[in-house]
Order: C-alpha cells, then sequence, then structure tokens
C-alpha cells in the first residue's frame, strides 16, 4: 500500500473495529454490516497489504504477528488523521473548515424540530464554515459516521449501537394512515378494527426493524412492501392500496386535503426520540460542538398530538 486513500482509510476503520470486537460477528452491530459485507471487507484490506491479518476458525478469532502490527499501526494513523483535522481548524481564531452534518429524510416540515432555527443559529456566528448536509437512512447515517465520512447526525434510530454516543434532542409523532380509496378510509375507531387493519397490505421501513409490523402485532412475513424513505412510504400509503406509518407534519397536507387518513392514532400513535449522534472517542471539533449547541438550544417544548380530523 504505497499511497493511503479515503478507501483505505475506511477498510482500517472497519478492521480496528473487527479487532477492537474479537471477531467479524462482533464487530457486526458496531459496524452496522452485515456479515458478508465485513469479510469482503477484510478481505480486501488483506488483498491490499498483501499479508493474512487474522485467523478464525473453531478455536476463535486471533490477529496474526502481521494483523497485530497493522492493528498498532493504523489505532496510531487513524488517531492522527483526526487529530491534524481537528488541530488545524484551531489556526483560525474563526470557525473555519468542514462541518459534515447527516440527517433523515421529510423532517424539514415539522414545527417541533429544532434543526432549521439551530442552523439559523449557527449562521449567525461569525464563520467560514463549509457546510456539507447530507440525507440518509439511519443505518447509513450511522455507517458514515463509524466511518469518519461525517461529524454529527441528527435522526430516529430503531436501537443504539456501540461506538456511537446519543443525546437526546426532540420527538417526532408517528401515526398510521391509509390513503383515499382504501377500504379503511373514514372507518371509525372500534374495537374490530386493529384486526381488520391486520388484514391489510402494510409497508414497513427497512431501516426501523420491523418497529412498525411490531405495533400491529405483526411478523416480519407480513410485510405487503418495504422501503428506505419516508417518500417511498406516502407514495404507497397515497396509493389506497397500503397503510403505513408516516410523521403526522410530513402527513398533515394530504390530511387535509382528504387524500389520507389516521387509522387508531390513540392506540397505535407514537412519539419517535430523534437524538444527535457522534462518535464515540473522536474530537468533536469546536464548530460541530457550538452547532450542537445551538442545536440544543433551538428546542422548543415538545408538542400534543394534532387532534383527529
Amino acid at each position: 500500500m504505497k499511497n493511503v486513500s479515503d478507501v483505505d482509510l475506511r477498510l482500517l476503520r472497519i478492521f480496528v473495529a473487527v479487532a477492537d470486537a474479537g471477531g467479524f460477528a462482533a464487530a457486526q452491530a458496531a459496524l452496522n454490516l452485515g456479515a458478508s459485507t465485513v469479510s469482503t471487507q477484510m478481505a480486501h484490506l488483506e488483498r491490499r497489504l498483501g499479508a493474512r491479518l487474522c485467523e478464525r476458525g473453531r478455536s476463535g478469532f486471533r490477529l496474526t504477528e502481521k494483523g497485530r502490527a497493522v492493528y498498532d499501526s493504523a489505532r496510531r494513523l487513524l488517531e492522527a488523521v483526526e487529530g491534524f483535522r481537528t488541530e488545524a481548524l484551531a489556526l483560525d481564531a474563526r470557525l473555519a473548515g468542514d462541518l459534515r452534518l447527516g440527517l433523515v429524510d421529510a423532517t424539514a416540515g415539522d414545527p417541533g424540530s429544532p434543526v432549521i432555527d439551530g442552523l439559523r443559529r449557527f449562521g449567525t456566528r461569525d464563520h467560514r464554515v463549509h457546510l456539507h448536509l447530507a440525507i440518509d437512512t439511519p443505518a447509513r447515517l450511522e455507517q458514515r459516521l463509524l466511518d469518519g465520512q461525517l461529524d454529527l447526525v441528527v435522526s430516529a434510530f430503531p436501537r443504539h449501537i456501540a461506538g456511537l454516543v446519543y443525546t437526546p434532542l426532540y420527538r417526532e409523532r408517528q401515526v398510521c394512515y391509509c390513503g383515499a380509496g382504501h377500504r379503511l378510509f373514514g372507518a371509525p375507531d372500534s374495537p374490530d378494527l386493529l384486526a381488520e387493519m391486520r388484514r391489510e397490505r402494510l409497508i414497513t421501513r427497512g431501516y426501523w426493524n420491523l418497529g412498525d409490523l411490531e405495533r400491529l402485532g405483526l411478523s416480519e412475513a407480513s410485510a405487503s412492501a418495504t422501503v428506505d424513505c419516508m417518500e417511498a412510504q406516502a407514495i404507497l400509503i397515497l396509493s389506497g392500496g397500503y397503510i403505513g406509518f408516516l410523521p403526522t407534519h410530513y402527513a398533515a397536507p394530504w390530511q387535509a386535503a382528504g387524500r389520507l387518513y389516521q387509522l387508531l392514532p390513540g392506540l397505535l400513535g407514537y412519539d419517535a426520540p430523534f437524538e444527535i449522534v457522534t462518535r464515540k472517542g473522536a474530537t468533536v471539533s469546536r464548530a460541530a460542538q457550538l452547532l450542537i449547541q445551538d442545536l440544543q438550544a433551538s428546542r422548543s417544548p415538545v408538542a400534543e398530538p394534532a387532534p383527529r380530523a
């Protein structure tokens, strides 16, 4: 490996995570990657270095002699990269450099979200920060944070993973909907409605770890469609052929137009906790620290769930 690229740094971070976890399987949760992906990336790194880094078998996982040397060097390299980046930004008395923020989609219209007001506060500061704003799924945002591609993330997550620090920020109301033309559209709340809903085509958000199905008391096999973003969820519900959960602020315009209808909001509605996430052990830049402060200062009291139309 004559030159170290961004790809090489990513492979080294995966290798360090595997070594720290004591094996491929144990590292999957920390990396939020599947077993085949971890194995492929490790094999790629070994080809790049021309050496076998670890042994796996019935006796368990262990680093080879060369693997231990690479691990120690990789640790020093990754820490040095992070340290250089932080020190370089501190050379200027004013805030400067890059700030990489990750968000989940369809949050701009939420009156309870402090993100827009937080960015407005940050924008009033005297700075020369170049802001990079990425929209992705919660799982991808976590992975990009672990890979060092993002500095902080604001999103809701089905679970917490090792290697990241989660700080509560606000909550977003979620309710189950059907679209105009669906046979349950306009159905009044009743003891029988939940049983009726369980017989309908339900959408699950792939990144939400089957939480939508569990709220209805259904198994993974009950899903009729899977999506990875809120736009796709809304399209299928609006088609009138599916039911599924949406944030109430996102669904409000369609609900007001008579195109969406809430199903058992009192029973099935819930508040999804949104959190600020950073990488454990990483140096948080001054710009990121101040943006976090501005986000927290922009929080408003949790709004009551909107009344059902």
